[in-house]
């Protein structure tokens, strides 16, 4: 019995947290669409600039992946996904807000 009531409450504790994340990754993505980055990118496709996906698959198992895109993200820059070049995006979209659209993107 006290086994089973174990069991049970680790699947609700680990479905909570699946809804909570889901939860955030849906605020993160508002958080994209408000700050103008859904105009050049998309989850799962090329726009103009790269997907996300094609994002955090190219940075995936890179711990400094985070810090470097938050930066890309604020001052701008090229040449990596192609001639296109992406704006800067700071001080319009605040430093805690970019960080974390970031963290969404490399979850994706």
């Amino acid at each position: 019995m006290k086994a089973l009531l174990l069991a049970v409450l680790a699947s609700a504790s680990l479905l909570s947290a699946a809804q909570v994340n889901a939860a955030d990754a849906k605020a993160a993505e508002a958080l994209a669409q408000k700050s103008g980055c859904l105009a050049c990118h998309s989850v799962d496709k090329k726009v103009l600039g790269p997907s996300y996906k094609d994002v955090a698959a190219k940075y995936k198992g890179d711990k400094s992946a985070e810090a470097k895109l938050v930066e890309k993200v604020k001052k701008g820059g090229s040449g990596v996904w192609g001639p296109m070049p992406m704006p800067a995006n700071s001080p319009q979209v605040k430093d805690e807000d970019i960080k974390t659209i970031v963290q969404w993107v490399l979850t994706l």
